[in-house]
């Protein structure tokens, strides 16, 4: 995992922790954003655009039909060309998505609730990035559901191809993303830095 992406997610985590978490937390607080919402789009923030996209949309070269899109990785009815849209209209979007992906993610995996708050990040940030198919049916459900978690996990490097051009093909960025979310599931997720909600073991 890239330094810049391990320091985001650990000082996140820490300000939940401490309550010290604004942002999110503070400007969505009638929503009840759980850690793991938050601490995902920590890491979405940082894959997708890093706030680079707040404004007006932008066509997604890389996307599967090449979708037109704002903040990080915002698609879909809610986005019109033309439209200026402010970091408080990408709050709002992101998080309705991001709550939708975990409750998804909940809904597909029946070992949802022993997993600590690193696994389901990483799954809520599949779900997010890749949309409900990653959770139809596919290899990586099958085994988080037969109790196989580091299996699970491994199936995340998997998950690297985009559209460029009309052809599949693998995306770096994808390579990054997933490498992140397969770390995060297999060795945060089993030795963590943070597990129910609190910090357990502070490693370097």
């Amino acid at each position: 995992m890239k330094e810049g992406i391990r320091k985001r997610l650990v000082e996140t985590a820490l300000a939940i922790a401490f309550g010290a978490a604004g942002g999110v937390a503070t400007y969505f607080a009638a929503q009840q954003p759980s850690d793991a919402v938050i601490l995902a789009m920590e890491l979405g923030s940082y894959y997708e655009s890093s706030g680079r996209h707040i404004g007006t949309p932008y066509v997604d070269r890389l996307g599967k039909g090449q979708p037109l899109s704002v903040c990080n990785g915002v698609t879909g009815p809610e986005v019109a060309a033309g439209r200026t849209y402010s970091r408080e209209d990408c709050k709002r979007l992101e998080l309705a998505r991001y709550i939708e992906a975990e409750r998804l993610a909940r809904a597909g995996l029946k070992h949802w609730d022993t997993y600590n708050v690193w696994v389901r990040v990483s799954l809520i940030d599949m779900v997010y990035n890749l949309g409900p198919s990653v959770l139809d049916g596919t290899t990586l459900v099958r085994l988080g559901n037969s109790g196989n978690l580091v299996g699970m996990c491994e199936q995340m490097p998997r998950w690297v191809h985009g559209t460029a051009n009309g052809q599949s093909v693998v995306l770096p960025g994808l390579q990054d993303r997933r490498a992140t979310t397969r770390e995060l599931c297999v060795e945060w997720g089993r030795d963590g830095h943070f597990s129910a909600g609190l910090i357990t073991e502070a490693q370097p």
